[in-house]
């Protein structure tokens, strides 16, 4: 897949700052950056979505995983296996999450945080009041909420990505993860291939 929208040149001190701090400029803020605006908005919430900190960040990894799986968003799949990296979290479990029904690895937490992820990426929203029941009373009502507008600020991201055409930058080359592949549920896409 190609860009279907060209990348804009950002300010001379930006794209150093991030290839100092990623040794890359991520693709989403080229493009985003035509119109500077936005781009300048949504990096500052995607700051501060890195600093809420009532859910657990390996849970939210995960949930974004699972939404970018669902979507098909390499770009999502690729930087948040390298955040699992960054986040010291199992990497063999990070493999399995486009697979997460078929796998074994998953704690009952983790089961009910990815399929909850995923029901709230299906179109309409699948979200039971059961699930929703079971995540408040082991999470708390602030992680719950949290975790909620995370899932939703990864849609956003996963599906913005994957309609512009925003691939795979190899971020998780440094991860050395065994990607899974995914099977299963209809309308799966394979994106292990593409992380």
């Amino acid at each position: 897949m190609t860009l279907r929208v060209p990348k804009a040149e950002l300010p001379a001190e930006l794209r150093e700052s991030m290839i100092k701090q990623l040794g890359a400029v991520p693709e989403p803020v080229e493009v985003l950056w035509n119109q500077p605006r936005l781009a300048a908005s949504n990096q500052r919430f995607s700051a501060e979505v890195g600093t809420w900190d009532a859910a657990d960040a390996g849970l939210k990894t995960f949930a974004h995983m699972a939404v970018a799986a669902q979507v098909g968003c390499g770009w999502c799949l690729d930087v948040n296996y390298f955040l699992a990296l960054n986040q010291n979290l199992d990497l063999a479990k990070a493999s399995q999450v486009p697979r997460w029904r078929q796998s074994e690895v998953f704690t009952p937490l983790e089961r009910d945080v990815l399929a909850y992820a995923e029901a709230m990426t299906n179109t309409p929203p699948t979200v039971t009041d059961e699930l929703s029941k079971s995540l408040l009373e082991r999470l708390g009502p602030a992680a719950l909420v949290e975790l909620t507008v995370f899932i939703g600020f990864a849609n956003m991201a996963a599906r913005c990505n994957t309609a512009h055409g925003i691939t795979s930058q190899g971020y998780s080359d440094a991860c050395e993860i065994p990607l899974a592949p995914r099977t299963g549920n209809a309308g799966d896409h394979d994106v292990a291939s593409t992380a």
